[in-house]
């Protein structure tokens, strides 16, 4: 099995929204995606958020907390080929004009808080969310 490193982050816009990203036009989850050589996670959280939402101006307000996941397969199962670790933080920014960058993530929207959970698609990204719900 291959073993990741990812990064990513809830980004919180000024009327009180959260960030969720559409991956390959099938799934949905919260903006993230591997760690480059020589970057460091919030660098890598930074660069993926920017390509898969066009926001760039985020101001850090903490790190989350690490979790692991299997990436997401065809039919919207876990594919065990590849073990993410994800690293997480959480921002906020004023940007409200969403402009994916990456054409594997097509989409981005703005989603009120309460509604997040049920738009993620992977188990573990709705575990993660709602053990730092509070925090947000």
């Amino acid at each position: 099995m291959k073993k990741t490193q990812s990064a990513g982050g809830i980004v919180l816009s000024s009327k009180g929204l959260i960030l969720v990203v559409n991956q390959k036009g099938t799934s949905w989850s919260l903006p993230k995606g591997h760690i480059e050589n020589n970057e460091t996670p919030i660098e890598a959280a930074k660069r993926e958020i920017y390509e898969e939402s066009g926001i760039n101006e985020l101001e850090l307000i903490k790190e989350l907390s690490t979790y692991q996941r299997h990436k997401i397969g065809l039919r919207e199962d876990e594919d065990k080929t590849e073990l993410k670790t994800i690293q997480m933080f959480l921002f906020k920014t004023t940007q409200e004009n969403l402009k994916p960058i990456d054409p594997h993530n097509p989409e981005a929207r703005w989603v009120p808080k309460d509604k997040v959970e049920n738009l993620l698609t992977h188990k573990k990204d709705k575990e993660f969310f709602l053990n730092h719900i509070n925090e947000i």
